[in-house]
């Protein structure tokens, strides 16, 4: 028998996309051969950390985030565009992705972002790697969007927030897509079959904690959380990908970096929890 490649997608989360690392990283130590992936926001940046070789190095500074590092990374803009220009978050970021064609990765990869100037949707699959994970993690109103030629990037989770629809497939690939935004009923649920509909959320039960407080960045997590995990519903219907991995959206905010190590376990777990169903699955 034959084992499949992998095709794997990403979504984003913010802070949340640091459990995909798990996820890669599991499968890497099973021996299975990652040919493709495709990500969104976090997804495309953790995706394309991985396919450049420095996953581990970037773990690894994860690891070290603090939230004074985290501070000291912001540097506000205060404009109409976004709060944080985000250069210095990106220069670091820089560190690790490199900026390389993306046509000469050894993994085929493209990164979702939305043009809002010309409303569509734009798939990174050529030219820079930095550019295109740039543009497709810049979260609307938190990032100053990327402007390249007529275009105005922001967060291709504003339309495709798990880019199945975007996978450059291999033939008797096994696809895994890993959403980060799952519901809070179940810690981790995982499904090839059944989806939930999350969009049934109210933000009262989003918003769970009596003594939580709802800031400007809460309502942040909460509005894009809701928003795209509407369209991810939808998209799954039509999409449906041969192994579903679901993280509970509640293992952290999506501005919560510096709980990287309680993040990376939420997706060991996932990862443990599915890895019977993509060992039925892997050989052909």
């Amino acid at each position: 028998m034959q084992q499949r490649e992998i095709t794997l997608i990403l979504s984003g989360g913010g802070a949340r996309g640091i459990a995909h690392i798990a996820v890669i990283e599991a499968l890497l130590k099973k021996g299975y051969v990652i040919r493709s992936i495709s990500g969104t926001s976090m997804g495309a940046l953790i995706g394309g950390v991985y396919a450049v070789g420095k996953l581990e190095e970037f773990k690894e500074w994860l690891l070290k985030v603090n939230k004074q590092k985290i501070f000291k990374l912001i540097d506000f803009s205060f404009s109409s565009q976004g709060l944080v220009k985000g250069d210095r978050i990106f220069n670091e970021i820089k560190s690790f992705i490199t900026d390389v064609a993306i046509e000469q990765l050894p993994v085929v990869y493209n990164a979702t972002a939305f043009d809002i100037a010309n409303n569509r949707e734009v798939v990174f699959d050529s030219g820079s790697l930095f550019q295109a994970i740039r543009a497709s993690i810049s979260i609307p109103t938190i990032f100053t969007p990327v402007l390249l030629n007529d275009a105005v990037f922001v967060d291709g989770g504003v339309v495709n927030n798990l880019p199945i629809s975007n996978a450059i497939r291999t033939p008797n690939d096994l696809v895994i897509a890993v959403n980060v935004n799952g519901g809070l009923s179940e810690e981790v649920t995982t499904s090839s079959k059944i989806f939930k509909n999350n969009s049934q959320y109210s933000l009262k039960s989003l918003i769970k904690s009596k003594d939580r407080k709802i800031n400007y960045f809460t309502l942040i997590n909460t509005t894009l959380v809701t928003m795209t995990n509407h369209m991810s519903n939808v998209l799954l219907e039509k999409n449906p990908p041969d192994i579903l991995i679901d993280i509970s959206r509640d293992c952290a905010g999506i501005f919560e970096f510096y709980r990287a190590q309680e993040i990376i376990e939420f997706g060991e777990k996932a990862i443990i929890k599915a890895m019977p169903e993509i060992e039925a699955k892997i050989l052909f």
